[in-house]
């Protein structure tokens, strides 16, 4: 799990880009080309969703938005149409991560472990297996088990 020293290097101010892009991929547990690619006529902050008609595994999916995604989402610039993030690139946004967590001290945290410490945290809400996979977008059990490391801890603290 993502905590601490690691998580609040990764939200160092110095990009505000990749402040925002980590936010919202660890609370709304998208992927990284789906975070890129999201169009603001895409999210419906009314109803607190974000439509992704194209994902990894070729099918529509609406994500929900917390109330925390949706002041993230809030907080960006929207001066003019199109993508959130603008014209925000992987190379980009993959260089401001690697600097941050380099200049933080952290060996081997990659951009692609936001994904799995999302993926636990929304199991540590108390959402269901079911539940959890329409959030992610895992089609099979194997792959949602994957993405998600639970901790002993707080297993032991949940089971009373």
């Amino acid at each position: 799990m993502i905590g601490g020293r690691p998580l609040a290097a990764c939200l160092t101010a110095r990009n505000a880009w990749r402040v925002h892009f980590v936010a919202l991929a660890i609370e709304t547990d998208m992927r990284r080309s789906e975070l890129l690619a999201l169009q603001w006529s895409n999210v419906d902050f009314e109803k607190r969703i974000a439509f992704l008609p194209i994902t990894k595994n070729g099918e529509l999916r609406g994500v929900p938005l917390s109330t925390h995604a949706v002041a993230i989402l809030r907080d960006l610039p929207t001066s003019a149409p199109g993508r959130v993030f603008g014209t925000l690139t992987v190379e980009a946004l993959k260089q401001s991560f690697r600097r941050a967590v380099r200049r933080a001290g952290i060996a081997g945290l990659r951009l692609h472990d936001l994904r799995h410490e999302a993926t636990s945290r929304l199991f540590q809400k108390g959402l269901s297996v079911m539940e959890v996979a329409s959030v992610t977008g895992h089609k099979t059990l194997r792959m949602l088990k994957r993405y998600t490391h639970l901790n002993a801890v707080d297993l032991a603290v949940r089971l009373g």
